[in-house]
Protein backbone atom coordinates (compact mmCIF):
# COMPACT_ATOMS: atom_id res chain seq x y z
CA UNK A 1 0.00 0.00 0.00
CA UNK A 2 1.31 3.44 -0.96
CA UNK A 3 2.23 5.87 1.83
CA UNK A 4 0.24 9.11 1.50
CA UNK A 5 0.20 12.37 3.49
CA UNK A 6 -3.54 12.51 4.19
CA UNK A 7 -4.90 9.11 5.17
CA UNK A 8 -8.47 10.39 5.50
CA UNK A 9 -8.64 11.36 1.82
CA UNK A 10 -9.31 9.16 -1.19
CA UNK A 11 -7.47 11.09 -3.89
CA UNK A 12 -4.22 9.84 -5.46
CA UNK A 13 -0.77 10.08 -3.91
CA UNK A 14 0.22 12.55 -6.64
CA UNK A 15 -2.69 14.85 -5.76
CA UNK A 16 -2.05 14.56 -2.02
CA UNK A 17 1.68 15.28 -2.38
CA UNK A 18 0.90 18.36 -4.49
CA UNK A 19 -1.59 19.57 -1.86
CA UNK A 20 0.89 18.93 0.96
CA UNK A 21 3.69 20.89 -0.68
CA UNK A 22 1.32 23.73 -1.58
CA UNK A 23 0.37 23.89 2.10
CA UNK A 24 3.92 23.99 3.47
CA UNK A 25 5.61 25.95 0.67
CA UNK A 26 5.87 29.28 2.58
CA UNK A 27 7.83 27.57 5.40
CA UNK A 28 9.49 24.78 3.40
CA UNK A 29 12.98 26.24 2.99
CA UNK A 30 13.17 27.38 6.60
CA UNK A 31 12.07 23.98 7.91
CA UNK A 32 14.28 22.08 5.49
CA UNK A 33 17.43 23.77 6.74
CA UNK A 34 16.31 23.84 10.38
CA UNK A 35 15.36 20.17 10.64
CA UNK A 36 18.49 18.98 8.82
CA UNK A 37 20.80 21.34 10.68
CA UNK A 38 21.71 22.81 7.28
CA UNK A 39 23.40 19.60 6.19
CA UNK A 40 21.01 19.27 3.24
CA UNK A 41 23.02 22.09 1.60
CA UNK A 42 26.20 19.98 1.84
CA UNK A 43 24.39 16.94 0.40
CA UNK A 44 23.34 18.89 -2.69
CA UNK A 45 26.81 20.38 -3.18
CA UNK A 46 28.33 16.90 -2.94
CA UNK A 47 25.86 15.58 -5.51
CA UNK A 48 26.70 18.35 -8.00
CA UNK A 49 30.42 17.64 -7.62
CA UNK A 50 29.74 13.96 -8.29
CA UNK A 51 27.73 14.88 -11.37
CA UNK A 52 30.63 16.89 -12.75
CA UNK A 53 33.08 14.05 -12.17
CA UNK A 54 30.68 11.48 -13.63
CA UNK A 55 30.29 13.15 -17.01
CA UNK A 56 32.14 11.19 -19.73
CA UNK A 57 34.99 12.45 -21.89
CA UNK A 58 36.28 14.98 -19.44
CA UNK A 59 39.61 16.42 -18.44
CA UNK A 60 41.77 14.91 -15.66
CA UNK A 61 40.13 17.10 -13.01
CA UNK A 62 36.66 15.71 -13.65
CA UNK A 63 34.40 15.63 -16.68
CA UNK A 64 32.57 17.71 -19.23
CA UNK A 65 29.87 19.64 -17.34
CA UNK A 66 26.37 19.09 -18.76
CA UNK A 67 24.91 21.96 -20.74
CA UNK A 68 21.25 20.98 -20.40
CA UNK A 69 19.97 19.77 -17.02
CA UNK A 70 16.54 18.59 -15.89
CA UNK A 71 15.79 18.97 -12.18
CA UNK A 72 12.96 16.62 -11.23
CA UNK A 73 10.64 17.55 -8.32
CA UNK A 74 12.51 20.84 -8.18
CA UNK A 75 10.36 22.28 -5.37
CA UNK A 76 11.72 25.72 -4.48
CA UNK A 77 14.65 25.26 -6.85
CA UNK A 78 17.52 24.66 -4.39
CA UNK A 79 19.09 21.83 -6.42
CA UNK A 80 18.65 23.72 -9.69
CA UNK A 81 20.37 26.75 -8.14
CA UNK A 82 23.20 24.55 -6.85
CA UNK A 83 23.62 23.16 -10.39
CA UNK A 84 24.55 26.67 -11.60
CA UNK A 85 28.05 25.75 -10.37
CA UNK A 86 28.37 23.61 -13.52
CA UNK A 87 27.82 26.67 -15.73
CA UNK A 88 25.09 25.05 -17.87
CA UNK A 89 23.27 26.72 -20.73
CA UNK A 90 19.85 25.70 -19.42
CA UNK A 91 18.30 24.13 -16.34
CA UNK A 92 14.62 23.19 -16.41
CA UNK A 93 12.96 22.32 -13.11
CA UNK A 94 9.60 20.54 -12.97
CA UNK A 95 7.28 20.06 -10.01
CA UNK A 96 3.62 19.29 -9.35
CA UNK A 97 3.29 21.97 -6.65
CA UNK A 98 2.58 25.49 -7.88
CA UNK A 99 3.12 26.80 -4.37
CA UNK A 100 6.68 25.48 -4.27
CA UNK A 101 7.40 26.74 -7.79
CA UNK A 102 6.20 30.24 -6.89
CA UNK A 103 8.74 30.38 -4.04
CA UNK A 104 11.44 29.03 -6.34
CA UNK A 105 10.75 31.61 -9.05
CA UNK A 106 11.14 34.41 -6.51
CA UNK A 107 14.55 33.05 -5.48
CA UNK A 108 15.69 32.77 -9.09
CA UNK A 109 14.55 36.32 -9.87
CA UNK A 110 16.56 37.62 -6.91
CA UNK A 111 19.62 35.84 -8.29
CA UNK A 112 18.99 37.25 -11.78
CA UNK A 113 19.15 33.77 -13.29
CA UNK A 114 15.80 33.57 -15.10
CA UNK A 115 17.67 33.20 -18.40
CA UNK A 116 19.32 29.97 -17.18
CA UNK A 117 16.76 28.37 -14.82
CA UNK A 118 13.17 27.82 -15.90
CA UNK A 119 10.64 26.29 -13.52
CA UNK A 120 7.61 24.53 -14.96
CA UNK A 121 4.56 22.73 -13.61
CA UNK A 122 4.91 19.11 -14.59
CA UNK A 123 4.40 15.51 -13.55
CA UNK A 124 7.73 13.80 -12.96
CA UNK A 125 6.28 10.47 -14.06
CA UNK A 126 5.00 11.84 -17.39
CA UNK A 127 7.66 14.29 -18.49
CA UNK A 128 6.73 16.66 -21.36
CA UNK A 129 10.09 16.36 -23.13
CA UNK A 130 11.45 14.55 -26.16
CA UNK A 131 13.60 11.43 -25.89
CA UNK A 132 17.34 12.00 -25.35
CA UNK A 133 16.85 15.71 -24.63
CA UNK A 134 18.98 16.44 -21.53
CA UNK A 135 22.66 15.95 -20.79
CA UNK A 136 21.87 15.22 -17.14
CA UNK A 137 18.89 14.58 -14.89
CA UNK A 138 18.99 15.42 -11.17
CA UNK A 139 16.52 15.05 -8.30
CA UNK A 140 16.85 15.71 -4.58
CA UNK A 141 14.36 14.29 -2.09
CA UNK A 142 11.73 13.78 -4.78
CA UNK A 143 11.70 10.17 -6.00
CA UNK A 144 10.35 9.06 -2.61
CA UNK A 145 7.14 10.93 -3.49
CA UNK A 146 6.58 9.24 -6.86
CA UNK A 147 3.31 7.37 -7.18
CA UNK A 148 5.12 4.76 -9.29
CA UNK A 149 8.89 4.76 -8.68
CA UNK A 150 9.81 2.55 -11.64
CA UNK A 151 7.64 4.57 -14.05
CA UNK A 152 9.20 7.83 -12.87
CA UNK A 153 12.78 6.55 -13.14
CA UNK A 154 12.06 5.05 -16.57
CA UNK A 155 10.78 8.39 -17.86
CA UNK A 156 13.86 10.14 -16.44
CA UNK A 157 15.99 7.65 -18.37
CA UNK A 158 13.97 8.29 -21.55
CA UNK A 159 14.55 12.06 -21.62
CA UNK A 160 18.30 11.80 -20.92
CA UNK A 161 20.68 11.48 -23.84
CA UNK A 162 23.08 8.57 -24.28
CA UNK A 163 26.24 9.25 -22.32
CA UNK A 164 24.32 11.35 -19.82
CA UNK A 165 24.31 11.06 -16.03
CA UNK A 166 21.45 10.87 -13.55
CA UNK A 167 22.04 11.85 -9.92
CA UNK A 168 19.42 11.11 -7.26
CA UNK A 169 19.69 12.41 -3.68
CA UNK A 170 17.31 10.76 -1.24
CA UNK A 171 16.88 9.96 2.43
CA UNK A 172 17.99 6.50 3.49
CA UNK A 173 17.94 4.49 6.71
CA UNK A 174 21.05 4.31 8.93
CA UNK A 175 22.03 0.77 9.90
CA UNK A 176 24.69 1.18 12.61
CA UNK A 177 24.08 1.36 16.37
CA UNK A 178 23.57 3.80 18.06
CA UNK A 179 23.01 6.24 15.20
CA UNK A 180 20.11 4.19 13.86
CA UNK A 181 18.27 4.47 17.18
CA UNK A 182 18.94 8.22 17.58
CA UNK A 183 17.87 8.86 13.99
CA UNK A 184 14.66 6.86 14.37
CA UNK A 185 13.73 8.72 17.57
CA UNK A 186 14.37 12.10 15.93
CA UNK A 187 12.42 11.20 12.79
CA UNK A 188 9.49 9.71 14.71
CA UNK A 189 9.06 12.25 17.50
CA UNK A 190 11.08 15.47 17.14
CA UNK A 191 10.76 16.18 13.42
CA UNK A 192 6.94 15.79 13.19
CA UNK A 193 6.42 17.95 16.29
CA UNK A 194 8.59 20.83 15.06
CA UNK A 195 7.27 20.48 11.50
CA UNK A 196 3.67 20.67 12.66
CA UNK A 197 4.31 23.72 14.86
CA UNK A 198 5.99 25.72 12.12
CA UNK A 199 4.18 24.57 8.96
CA UNK A 200 0.68 24.26 10.51
CA UNK A 201 0.23 21.04 8.50
CA UNK A 202 -0.16 18.13 10.91
CA UNK A 203 0.36 15.49 8.22
CA UNK A 204 3.33 16.74 6.19
CA UNK A 205 6.07 15.95 8.68
CA UNK A 206 4.45 12.71 9.76
CA UNK A 207 4.42 11.65 6.11
CA UNK A 208 8.16 12.35 5.81
CA UNK A 209 9.39 9.64 8.22
CA UNK A 210 6.70 7.22 7.05
CA UNK A 211 7.71 7.66 3.41
CA UNK A 212 11.41 7.25 4.27
CA UNK A 213 10.69 4.00 6.12
CA UNK A 214 8.73 2.65 3.16
CA UNK A 215 11.28 3.73 0.54
CA UNK A 216 13.54 1.05 -1.03
CA UNK A 217 16.97 2.51 -0.26
CA UNK A 218 20.51 1.25 -0.90
CA UNK A 219 20.77 -1.88 -3.05
CA UNK A 220 16.97 -2.15 -3.25
CA UNK A 221 16.86 1.23 -4.99
CA UNK A 222 19.75 0.28 -7.28
CA UNK A 223 17.77 -2.78 -8.42
CA UNK A 224 14.89 -0.54 -9.53
CA UNK A 225 17.35 2.03 -10.96
CA UNK A 226 18.83 -0.67 -13.21
CA UNK A 227 15.39 -1.96 -14.17
CA UNK A 228 14.57 1.56 -15.38
CA UNK A 229 17.52 1.31 -17.79
CA UNK A 230 20.38 2.98 -15.93
CA UNK A 231 23.84 1.40 -16.09
CA UNK A 232 27.07 1.62 -14.10
CA UNK A 233 24.98 2.51 -11.05
CA UNK A 234 26.34 3.18 -7.60
CA UNK A 235 25.16 4.27 -4.16
CA UNK A 236 27.15 6.70 -2.01
CA UNK A 237 25.88 6.89 1.61
CA UNK A 238 26.38 10.21 3.40
CA UNK A 239 26.26 11.28 7.07
CA UNK A 240 26.08 7.81 8.66
CA UNK A 241 23.54 6.70 6.05
CA UNK A 242 20.89 9.39 6.66
CA UNK A 243 21.11 10.29 2.99
CA UNK A 244 22.37 8.53 -0.13
CA UNK A 245 23.41 9.71 -3.56
CA UNK A 246 22.62 7.37 -6.43
CA UNK A 247 24.48 7.78 -9.73
CA UNK A 248 23.41 6.15 -12.98
CA UNK A 249 24.28 6.47 -16.67
CA UNK A 250 22.67 5.90 -20.04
Amino acid sequence: MSVVPYKDKDNSKREQVAEMFDNISPKYDFLNHLLSGGIDIYWRKRAIKLLKKSQPGGDPSGGVPPKTILDIATGTGDFAIEALALNPDKIIGVDISEGMLAVGRQKIRKLGKEDVIELRTGDSEHLPFADNYFDAVIVSFGVRNFENLLAGLTDMHRVMRRGGTCVVVEFSKPKAFPFKQVYNFYFKYILPTVGKMVSRDSSAYTYLPESVQAFPDGNDFLTIYKKAGFTDTKCIPLTFGICSIYVGHK
